[in-house]
């Protein structure tokens, strides 16, 4: 799942006849869940999807001011929330001129009002160089046609200061056979990428700032830019097949859906951002009945985290005339009791950790350039994110090596082009590079032993109707896409690494 990202991870404990020979084996299944384009916003706004997005959900710099404005901005036909009134006076300016809104939606009705829900399907076709193995589930060994992810959304104002951006997912499973020590993991729906906001507005010494609170359920998911994990590219991938290198940083999906935090951000004068959000685990049992499969948590042993992470974020965007350009830092720390997976009677695991913690510290950099021509945006980003991992407890328990680090790195280059019909084409390179386990890697290709992995995802994308108005706009949009990822090195191998590389397509549908 998200944006995202949300990841889910499955660990595999196999004992042996004695209790000193374990062998540990992480698989990660990556779930990309796109969102965040929504017509409950353009609805809401009155303004075409290319206003926010050069490549939805790609955000825009008046679409990232719509985000730290808590998704209350209005303008459109209908009255923005239950109770007040559409008053957009006392937002502070957009830095950028704000298009008015699409023909037929100017003014606004006082007397209606439209509940700010949305849903969206992706239908995909998944090739992969080399067949899968279907055992366990209903697909081919290749050439598969899936609905998945399913969403539904309520996304938009709530009161004139309070909006909220919050979605359920159904997943179709992907190939392997289900884990029957664990009852959780069958479960398709799922609560996804969350994020309740307040916010406002003041002048301090002379400066604009938008300052807010948001509670959501994903670290990144609140961020406003592209480059961070929860909104990064692919926005769309496949959810069968080849699902994508087994190993990544916790700060990358490991945590979605599986902890709820509250933090405070500000926006000062339209040049520095600043955040500060902690963290703490959502309890076994709510999980469960989330449709979020707890024994699937984070940490290279899933675990449950313990006590609260604190996450932080600082960002600068200078900007002169048609150009944006952001560089900032992010980063978190949490710790994890790794599953015991030990079993009741029945065969089931139980909901029992280690006393031992793990540690994880992410730190990440970010960069992003944007040029708004007249026909066209350019867009080039960077992240590099650097983990820390201090296994006390997995290397007591499961022979882990006691500490290992984990990088990742992703470039990308995009050109949305068209106004009207826009066509986007973007090439990404991504690179993880880590620390050798013989233990932690056992199961990687050649037993290389080494999370590393490196390769290419090109994809070419149309939207037909980013900045005009599809035939029932703003009630519904759609995206059409072709994408290939190419792998160089996959989990360490790369004699076999081309096995995995895939071409997606598909049709995004949101209404």
């Amino acid at each position: 799942m998200g944006a995202g990202n949300p990841m889910r991870r499955m660990f595999v404990v196999a004992v042996g006849v004695s209790t000193a020979s374990i062998i540990a084996g992480t698989i990660i299944l990556g779930v990309s869940s796109p969102a965040e384009a929504l017509p409950s916003f353009a609805r809401q706004t009155g303004q075409t999807c290319g206003t926010c997005h050069t490549d939805y959900p790609g955000l825009t710099p008046y679409g990232r001011l719509f985000k730290l404005n808590g998704y209350t901005t209005g303008g459109g036909k209908y009255r923005t929330t239950l109770f007040s009134r559409n008053d957009d006076s006392a937002k502070p300016s957009t830095a950028i001129p704000t298009k008015a809104p699409a023909s037929g939606q100017s003014g606004t009705d006082q007397s209606a009002w439209v509940p700010p829900i949305s849903m969206m399907a992706v239908v995909g076709y998944t090739h992969t160089q080399a067949d899968q193995d279907p055992t366990g589930s209903r697909y081919h060994a290749n050439d598969n046609v899936a609905v998945s992810p399913l969403s539904f959304f309520y996304g938009g104002a709530i009161t004139d200061h309070i909006g909220a951006f919050a979605q359920v997912t159904y997943v179709d499973a992907s190939f392997g056979a289900l884990d029957p020590a664990d009852p959780y993991a069958s479960k398709l729906w799922t609560w996804d990428n969350t994020d309740v906001r307040y916010a406002n507005s003041a002048t301090l010494a002379g400066m604009s700032v938008i300052f807010g609170i948001t509670g959501n359920n994903n670290p990144t998911v609140q961020d406003p830019w592209n480059t961070t994990p929860a909104w990064g590219f692919p926005y769309a991938a496949s959810t069968i097949g080849a699902t994508g290198p087994s190993s990544s940083t916790l700060i990358e999906g490991a945590l979605a859906a599986r902890v709820a935090g509250v933090g405070a951000y500000a926006w000062i004068n339209n040049l520095v951002y600043l955040e500060l959000t902690g963290y703490r685990a959502v309890n076994f049992d709510a999980l469960a009945k989330l449709g979020t499969d707890p024994f699937g948590g984070p940490g290279v042993s899933p675990g449950m985290m313990d006590g609260i992470a604190p996450y932080w974020r600082v960002a600068l965007e200078p900007h002169w005339g048609n150009h944006w350009l952001e560089f900032g830092a992010f980063g978190m720390s949490a710790r994890v009791r790794p599953f015991t997976f030990a079993q009741d009677s029945n065969g089931f695991y139980l909901n029992q950790t280690y006393s031992q913690t793990d540690r994880y510290t992410d730190v990440g950099f970010d960069t992003q350039y944007q040029y708004q021509g007249d026909n066209y945006w350019v867009t080039l980003r960077g992240t590099y994110i650097h983990e820390n991992q201090t296994l006390d407890a997995s290397s007591l328990n499961f022979g882990f090596n006691p500490t290992n680090t984990l990088n990742t790195f992703k470039a990308l280059a995009s050109l949305a082009y068209g106004n009207d019909n826009r066509i986007v084409l973007t090439g990404q390179y991504f690179n993880s590079q880590g620390s050798s386990d013989a233990t932690l890697y056992v199961n990687n290709p050649g037993c290389g032993c080494s999370p590393d992995s490196n390769g290419y995802t090109f994809e070419i994308a149309y939207i037909p109707f980013s900045s005009s108005q599809a035939p029932v706009w703003p009630w519904a949009n759609v995206r059409v896409g072709l994408q290939y990822t190419y792998y160089n090195k996959f989990n360490g191998d790369t004699v076999f690494a081309h096995d995995n590389n895939t071409l997606f397509g598909y049709l995004w549908f949101a209404m």
